[in-house]
Order: structure tokens, then sequence, then C-alpha cells
């Protein structure tokens, strides 16, 4: 999840670049940004980049172990089969 802080900081520096006469409702106008960024970034269903990167790893190790499992499988396929010494 996104840190809030950001919207808080983000909702801060519009509400800072309002005009000088709308005091009164700098603070409802501080609120409703808020919400409206944190309800639209969670629309976009987005990750913060450790997790991005996180996730990375953890697929690039998968990617790993599934080559080195291919290799062994045409390994094991290349090699002749061994004659049937069971029943006699």
């Amino acid at each position: 999840m996104i840190d809030p802080r950001r919207f808080d900081d983000l909702a801060r520096r519009i509400q800072a670049s309002l005009p000088p006469g709308l005091d009164e409702v700098r603070e409802d106008v501080t609120r409703n940004i808020r919400a409206i960024i944190a309800a639209g970034i969670a629309r976009m269903d987005l990750v913060e980049r450790e997790e991005f990167d996180v996730q990375s790893a953890v697929l690039a190790r998968t990617r790993e172990k599934l080559e080195a499992l291919e290799r062994r499988v045409r390994q094991l396929e290349e090699q002749p089969e061994e004659p049937d010494r069971g029943s006699g």
C-alpha cells in the first residue's frame, strides 16, 4: 500500500497553491483532495517500488529454478532407456 503521508503532502502542496481568499474552505478542500487522490490511486491498483522489486526477485529465482528443471528433464529424456530386466 502506498504511504498515506504522500497523500497528505500532495494535498498540502495543492492547498498552498490556493488563492488566499479561500482560507475558510482550505481544510475542507484539503480533506477532499486527499480523499480523491487516495481513491484514484486505489483504483489504479498500484504497488510500491519496494514490493515490485521483491516480486521481481522472486520471479527471477522461479525462472532460474524452472530453467534448471527443464535442463534436467532434457538430460533425462536424452538418456537411452535401459531394457526391462524384471520378470523372466
